[in-house]
């Protein structure tokens, strides 16, 4: 059997780090640092910025300042005279002069997870033609990609060059099953619905408030959507709800630290997203045992499939999301079956951790 030496590991994120807001990917570094650590790495974090909240006093992190988080690691390896068997990047955009000039500094093995979602109708062809170029410039020097959904191994491939299929693998995201209230029972008629996403024209709320204007208006008086969230559609959002007088069915609730409590108080999650990669917020609900109603996009029916967890529509199809928000008003639709018990078996945090690790 080969024994496995502890490594020093780098992990670059460009993820900045919020104190009021605990997501999954925080417990995923703070489980995957304790996890690595307890097999004897050594392992070092750069993020944009700093952080004290949560786990993160436990994890050696640096901030990048006013820097990129690129820029900085390779000053800091220069400066310090730092080297590392592995670098592992989250967030950051791939086949760029970056990787090439870790690998001129130190040899070591690069994995460059992808967490990037792609436009609706794709990239321009301009972009597509850079995008080639730079996976045969660059490509070589990323030892391992690594999609978080099917969808996303699928553009990786399709951007830098199909023959990268032979290092480029999946690994799903997971999520802290325990932490989260489980939905006990559902209202199969006027069911309680919630929105929990950055507010943001990607993330096509706007196509909810359209959606909503077009049903009968016996329902928009009962209808109630609350909004978990910030950003800076915000209030473009407000706007078009006021717009189409619909101020009695749209409720902004913020951003909350406490989501996983949060979920279960509703019967659906709506996620009318135009770009997505692999939700978070949508294994969330489901894990909440909340069905879910979302779009077609990037791996979104990896996780939910239609008329047994939630429903899938068209993005940007108001007309789709409209009658979907009708029948499940009415009750002629329904989602009755636990959606929790598959989430859990193929989607945890503890699956995520160990397999990021086997990569190392």
């Amino acid at each position: 059997m080969e024994l496995r030496r502890p490594k020093r590991i780098a992990v670059l994120c460009n993820y900045r780090l919020m104190p009021e807001r605990v997501g999954g990917m925080d417990r995923f570094y703070w489980e995957f640092d304790k996890k690595g650590k307890a097999l004897g790495h050594e392992i070092v974090w750069f993020f944009p910025n700093m952080a004290s909240h949560g786990g993160y006093p436990d994890l050696t992190v640096y901030g990048a300042g006013n820097q990129s988080v690129e820029e900085f690691f390779l000053t800091y390896c220069r400066e310090e005279h730092k080297t590392f068997d592995v670098v592992m990047t989250h967030f950051l955009e791939l086949c760029t002069p970056f990787y090439k000039q870790i690998k001129a500094l130190f040899p070591c093995k690069i994995v460059a997870v992808d967490h990037n979602p792609r436009p609706i109708n794709g990239y321009p062809l301009k972009k597509k033609i850079g995008k080639l170029i730079k996976g045969v410039l660059y490509a070589r020097y990323i030892d391992l990609f690594v999609g978080v959904s099917e969808y996303t191994k699928h553009h990786i491939l399709k951007d830098f060059g199909s023959r990268l299929a032979s290092k480029t693998q999946v690994v799903y995201n997971g999520i802290v099953h325990e932490l989260y209230e489980k939905r006990k029972q559902r209202n199969l008629k006027k069911p309680s619905f919630l929105v929990a996403c950055h507010l943001r024209y990607s993330k096509g709320i706007q196509d909810l408030i359209e959606a909503v204007s077009l049903l009968p208006n016996d329902i928009k008086q009962e209808l109630h959507i609350d909004i978990y969230g910030e950003g800076e559609y915000r209030s473009q959002l407000l706007a078009n709800i006021a717009k189409h007088h619909l101020d009695n069915v749209f409720a902004f609730k913020g951003s909350v630290p406490n989501l996983y409590e949060i979920y279960a108080q509703y019967d659906y999650l709506l996620q009318p997203t135009h770009m997505e990669c692999f939700s978070l917020s949508i294994l969330e609900s489901l894990g909440a045992n909340v069905p879910v109603v979302t779009t077609s996009v990037g791996g979104n029916e990896e996780a939910v499939k239609h008329g047994k967890n939630g429903y899938i529509f068209e993005p940007e199809n108001v007309k789709a999301l409209s009658g979907l928000l009708e029948k499940l008003f009415t009750g002629d639709i329904a989602i009755t079956e636990a959606t929790n018990q598959h989430i859990e078996a193929n989607f945890s945090i503890e699956k995520m951790v160990a397999e990021h690790l086997k990569l190392i």
